[in-house]
C-alpha cells in the first residue's frame, strides 16, 4: 500500500471517528425511539381494548330477565377493572356503575365508598362528587354533602352543581340560599334549557315566600 493509500485510510479513519460513529449511534437511537413509540402505542391500545372489554361485560350484567345485575359478577368485574386498569377512564366508569348498583340495592355506604375513590379524579370526578353528595344527603348527611359542592366547578357542570346545592339547601330549610343557587344554575343554562324542572323549583320557592 502506498503512502497515498495510507494517507487516505488515515483520513477515512479520522472521518469515521468524527462523523461515522455519531451517525450510526444517532440512527440507532432514532430506531429505538421510533420502535419504542410504536410499541408504547400498541401497549396503550391493548390496555384500552382490555379495559373496554371488561367494562362492556360489566354493563352486560344488567342483561338478565329482571334487569338487575348479579352483585357477585359486578364485584368480580369491577375488581378486575381496578386491579388491571386502575388508571384508566374505564375504571372510573366502572366505579360509577358499581355505585349505581349499590344505590339500587340500598347499600348507600358501599356507593359512597366507590364514589369517594374517584371524586377527585380529573375525568369523572365532578360527576362522582355530585352523585356522592346525593348519596350523603340520602344518609341524612346533608351538611357534609354541601361541603363537597363548595368552590368552583368546571363550566360544563355549574348548572347541575348549583341546582343540586339548591336541593340540599331546601332540605335544610335555607330557602334564600337555595333560591340564589337555583338562579345561578339557571344563569349557566340557555333560555331553552332553563325552562322546566329548575324553573318549577324557583317558582315553588317564590310561592313559599308569598
Amino acid at each position: 500500500m502506498s503512502s497515498t493509500d495510507d494517507d487516505q485510510l488515515a483520513d477515512f479513519k479520522d472521518w469515521w471517528q468524527r462523523n461515522g460513529k455519531p451517525l450510526v449511534t444517532g440512527g440507532l437511537l432514532a430506531l429505538v425511539v421510533v420502535f419504542g413509540w410504536q410499541a408504547w402505542h400498541k401497549y396503550q391500545a391493548n390496555q384500552s381494548q382490555g379495559a373496554s372489554i371488561l367494562y362492556q361485560q360489566l354493563l352486560e350484567t344488567t342483561l338478565t330477565p329482571d334487569g338487575k345485575p348479579d352483585p357477585a359478577r359486578v364485584a368480580d368485574l369491577a375488581s378486575k377493572l381496578k386491579n388491571e386498569f386502575g388508571g384508566s377512564t374505564y375504571a372510573q366508569y366502572g366505579s360509577l356503575f358499581v355505585a349505581k348498583v349499590a344505590v339500587d340495592t340500598g347499600k348507600l355506604d358501599d356507593a359512597a365508598n366507590e364514589l369517594k375513590a374517584i371524586a377527585d379524579k380529573p375525568t369523572l370526578g365532578e360527576i362522582a362528587r355530585q352523585r356522592l353528595a346525593q348519596v350523603l344527603a340520602a344518609q341524612n348527611k346533608t351538611d357534609e354533602a354541601l361541603k363537597l359542592l363548595d368552590g368552583d366547578a368546571d363550566k360544563a357542570f355549574v348548572a347541575t352543581r348549583e341546582e343540586l346545592k339548591g336541593d340540599l339547601l331546601v332540605q335544610l330549610g335555607r330557602t334564600d340560599e337555595a333560591n340564589a343557587a337555583y338562579k345561578k344554575a339557571k344563569a349557566a343554562l340557555s333560555d331553552e334549557a332553563a325552562v322546566g324542572g329548575l324553573q318549577i323549583k324557583l317558582d315553588d320557592l317564590a310561592k313559599g315566600d308569598a
